[in-house]
């Protein structure tokens, strides 16, 4: 029987790979399944690699038929239920029945409104990394009603992140964070589209991934994939809001060098200096910091979402957590950045 499993496996996922529709499949394996049945009915070298006599045979086949039949008339009820007994399908970017009662703060909003909420609803984010700064990130996007968001990631739930990133639990301790963040966000929001990728961000996938979403939200913590989704983002003409962290202090900005702000290439063309720039685990970080920094990240997304207020084009908020400060700098685009400046790439 299993060298039978393992042909039907084989038939199903080949034909699946080569375009065969499942009709067609399904008639292979019901041939298949008749060749085998033949081959128990008489002594032949082959018979007790199949293992189970006929009837157990007949018996498996019996079960498969009632499957399909039960199935069919699963369908056919279906049909027959009155249309206004059905459940009603919602289009793409349409709110189901009772999920706008969730935003009605946010409708009430002179600058965001019922015209906001849905451009929210229509709204594809992706966001980078689901750790510090991804996780409040994460959360308010869903809560507000963000209708497809997108988390990569390649890291693990560990119990050292849980002192701040506060989207995972203790249970969830060993299990991918993008799965982790899915669970989170849907338990907060039915309505999502989450479209989770445990893997890293590199160059040969980000302008492709990039494309799917009208907006990008790096929280990551290394230089290197800033680099590649700064890269990304100029190619395909897309906002990017980037936050940073240190012990006690964040920063914001949203990069937009299509609409003549700079790109991250031109504030960071270099990465920092050994030494100059430290990891969470080796520097520490306040618990509470990543949630006022990436909290403000989210607010800066849905005002670029929805057009309300005044964003980080061209400028970066800085928010000193240990003496209770916070400032905003002016940033300024370089002619000769190799990003986004026509300058020639570094070799």
């Amino acid at each position: 029987m299993i060298l039978f499993l393992i042909a039907a496996i084989l038939i199903w996922w080949l034909g699946g790979r080569a375009g065969y529709p499942a009709q067609a499949r399904l008639i292979l394996l019901g041939l298949l399944y008749v060749t085998v049945l033949a081959l128990t009915l008489f002594p032949n070298p082959l018979r007790p690699a199949l293992g189970g006599s006929t009837g157990e045979w007949l018996v498996l086949g019996a079960i498969v038929a009632l499957f399909f039949v039960y199935r069919l008339g699963l369908q056919k009820l279906r049909k027959r239920v009155r249309p206004e007994n059905r459940p009603k399908e919602v289009p793409e970017g349409a709110f189901a029945p009772g999920e706008l009662d969730r935003y009605a703060r946010h409708v009430v909003l002179r600058e965001i409104g019922g015209t906001g909420q849905k451009r929210l609803k229509e709204a594809r984010v992706l966001v980078v990394g689901a750790g510090g700064l991804g996780s409040p990130v994460l959360l308010y996007l869903a809560a507000a009603g963000v209708g497809t968001i997108g988390v990569i990631d390649d890291d693990h739930v560990d119990a050292s992140n849980l002192q701040r990133q506060v989207i995972h639990t203790d249970k969830r301790i060993g299990m991918p964070k993008v799965f982790s963040a899915e669970a989170a966000m849907t338990a907060i929001n039915p309505y999502l589209n989450v479209r989770p990728y445990h893997r890293r961000l590199t160059s040969d996938i980000s302008e492709e991934l990039a494309a799917e979403y009208d907006l990008v939200i790096d929280g990551c913590d290394d230089f290197e994939t800033r680099q590649v989704v700064n890269a990304a983002c100029v190619a395909q003409g897309i906002p990017l809001i980037s936050g940073a962290l240190s012990p006690w202090e964040g920063q914001i900005t949203t990069f937009a060098p299509h609409d003549g702000t700079p790109c991250y290439a031109c504030i960071f063309p270099e990465a920092p200096a050994p030494g100059q720039s430290s990891t969470c685990a080796e520097a520490g970080v306040l618990g509470p910091l990543p949630g006022i920094v990436g909290a403000m990240m989210a607010a800066e997304a849905m005002k670029e979402l929805t057009g309300a207020g005044q964003g980080l084009r061209g400028g970066m908020a800085i928010h000193d957590a240990l003496h209770g400060e916070h400032r905003t700098i002016a940033l300024k685009r370089r002619p000769d950045c190799p990003v986004c400046g026509g300058g020639q790439p570094p070799r």
